[in-house]
């Protein structure tokens, strides 16, 4: 059991410090980032930031290697339901109308190298 909470401890450890590279690396491309690990009852966005007029909803995903594949082939068709969901509801608390420009990116972590998948997928909130 200590071994269980162990694990689950460095693993947001490990997720944490991924996210915080993530931030850094968005910062210095111009990403205003406002948010950090929004949660409500529909999930969790890591990060959530503005580019230019476009609000940006980012899904970090780190992996050492590509032993258990790339990080960026972890965001599924069920995690990007969970994310555009959470996302109408950052979406309705902030007051942003229809007309606010979203989007939905992924930054995948690999060992040091960082990639960012702009568009990585579309709304499938419905």
């Amino acid at each position: 059991m200590a071994d269980r909470a162990k694990r689950s401890g460095s693993t947001r450890a490990l997720g944490d410090r991924a996210e915080e590279r993530a931030e850094a690396f968005l910062k210095e491309k111009g990403v205003k980032v406002l948010e950090r690990n929004f949660r409500c009852r529909m999930g969790e966005i890591d990060l959530i930031g503005l580019e230019g007029s476009t609000c940006v909803f980012f899904e970090v995903k780190y992996r050492k290697s590509t032993g258990s594949g790339r990080p960026f082939e972890a965001v599924g068709v069920t995690k990007q339901r969970k994310i555009s969901r959470t996302a109408d509801f950052y979406r309705m608390k902030k007051g942003l109308g229809g007309d606010t420009l979203f989007r939905f990116d992924v930054i995948s972590i690999l060992g040091d190298e960082i990639s960012w998948y702009k568009n990585a997928f579309y709304y499938s909130g419905g």
